[in-house]
């Protein structure tokens, strides 16, 4: 600090000359403004609550859901179509009679349509549930429900008592497997949300 000497007759009195220099030793920050106001404008980031990670992918729930359920009406229609096809060609081959009879499907091809649209479901059930519970859900997804269709293609062929009815089986059961094991998963990506910037 200054120490100012009584005879100067710039000294005005101790209770008039204040000392030029506060911050001899720290700075000078008066041109910076008051201390006070800058911490006020400094953010408190130790004082934040720290946010929890999501669980899940992040996804528009709605947009996913009727991805799925219209992922249902397209495999519903497909085992319902091919199964039809089935049923003409068998009646065109029974009614010549050059071939015997066939009977190629176990169940009518509306149950198969049936079959297909809760396949669907829980097809995006099980794409869900790996999205949120393992590491890799794309490449669980797509082991777990491959090796489900091959098992629907080869049990029938290997089980049943007919040819022609193992043949048929394991043809819907194929076309009932191939939309949910390509159209699920990108029904989950279409649905993930987009940044404000990227819209």
């Amino acid at each position: 600090m200054t120490n100012y000497d009584p005879r100067d007759p710039r000294y005005r009195g101790p209770d008039q000359n204040p000392p030029t220099r506060a911050y001899s030793q720290a700075g000078d920050y008066s041109q910076y403004g008051d201390y006070r106001d800058q911490q006020a404008y400094e953010p408190q980031s130790n004082q934040r609550p720290a946010k929890r990670p999501r669980r899940g992918p992040d996804i528009d729930p709605l947009l996913f859901c009727g991805g799925v359920l219209m992922t249902g009406v397209v495999t519903g229609l497909a085992a319902w179509l091919v199964g039809w096809i089935i049923r003409i060609i068998t009646e065109k081959v029974n009614d010549s009679g050059q071939l015997g009879i066939w009977n190629p499907l176990a169940q009518d091809e509306l149950w198969f349509a049936l079959v297909g649209f809760v396949v669907a479901l829980l097809g995006g059930a099980l794409w869900y549930l790996l999205q949120v519970g393992t590491p890799a859900p794309g490449q669980f997804y797509r082991w777990v429900v491959g090796l489900l269709i091959i098992a629907s293609v080869v049990v029938p062929l290997a089980l049943s008592a007919e040819i022609s009815t193992g043949i048929g089986t394991a043809v819907m059961h194929l076309v009932i497997g191939l939309p949910v094991f390509s159209l699920i998963p990108t029904m989950g990506s279409a649905s993930r949300k987009k940044d404000a910037g990227g819209r």
